[in-house]
């Protein structure tokens, strides 16, 4: 976990502080635009992935991704939507 982070509960779970999270409307999408403007490099996913994933560890909380998102899937941590805040623990896993 990146310095400074914190964690926080997501109903009975206790998981690392995020600084953003994809969320559902990127599955089957994988429009790589997000990736190529990171400047850390800290959006990643595999061929057997149907999204991609923010790693909490590299990110720097600087924001490039949402706006090039062509399908609005990204979120500040604390601004995902209620019904998709499930990302943010299928986030977390991804990079256990």
């Amino acid at each position: 976990m990146a310095a400074g982070r914190e964690s926080h509960s997501v109903g009975p779970l206790e998981l690392p502080a995020v600084a953003y999270v994809i969320t559902q409307p990127c599955i089957g999408v994988k429009d790589a635009s997000c990736v190529e403007v990171c400047p850390v490099d800290c959006i990643h996913t595999d061929d057997d992935s149907e999204m991609y994933f923010i790693d909490p560890d590299e990110c720097i909380d600087c924001g490039a991704c949402v706006d090039p998102c062509p399908v609005d899937a990204i979120f500040p941590e604390d601004e995902v939507p209620a019904e998709w805040t499930s990302f943010i623990k299928i986030n977390v896993d991804y990079f256990k």
